[in-house]
């Protein structure tokens, strides 16, 4: 990453994510995603990115989980990948914004049964009593849906960040990391590099 690839950072990106799917042993597309409360208190956690194209990054989420209503009353967050094998991690930074009901309900469909059954079963993030409350919701379901296709759930769904600021960081000796960084202008970005 000697000089600047060009001036849009998917292009980059994807060729990046093609050599993680490729090395890193462990789920490639693991990212951490921080999200804001309406309070100011920042939450990280991990998701896993399912698309990425210059439109932004998508995942999907239940909804009236924590991070689902942070998203939806602030509309921001941030991200990183970190391939650790690979010495190298993508920031970005941006709004939220939910995806439209085809891509959920295309990429629900591609989950296999089981997790489509969570989907409907958990409760996510509000108290569970007994972990038998839970497997007794998988097995209501399991027997609801048990013929034919299982229907995406209206609080189970996608957003895409769009990113404002992206940063790919990679791994130098002597800690003299290469980084290079998009930031969104207008229709377009500008790149700069920036002291390890």
């Amino acid at each position: 990453m000697s000089h600047h690839p060009n001036t849009e950072p998917f292009q980059l990106f994807q060729e990046w994510y093609g050599e993680a799917e490729a090395k890193e042993p462990n789920d490639p597309n693991a990212m951490a995603l921080a999200t804001v409360g309406a309070d100011g208190q920042p939450s990280v956690r991990m998701v896993l990115l399912k698309d990425a194209d210059p439109r932004g990054f998508v995942f999907y989420t239940n909804y009236e989980s924590k991070k689902g209503r942070q998203l939806l009353e602030t509309h921001k967050a941030a991200l990183v990948l970190h391939w650790k094998s690979l010495g190298r991690q993508v920031r970005a930074e941006g709004t939220v914004e939910s995806v439209s009901d085809a891509e959920a309900d295309a990429y629900f469909a591609s989950r296999h049964k089981s997790s489509q059954i969570g989907a409907w079963a958990s409760q996510q993030s509000r108290p569970l009593e007994s972990k038998f409350e839970l497997e007794k919701r998988v097995a209501t379901f399991a027997a609801k849906y048990a013929i034919g296709a299982v229907p995406r759930p209206s609080y189970w769904s996608g957003f895409r960040l769009i990113p404002t600021y992206i940063e790919f960081w990679e791994n130098k000796p002597f800690r003299l990391h290469d980084r290079l960084v998009y930031r969104r202008a207008g229709e377009g970005w500008t790149t700069e590099k920036l002291y390890p």
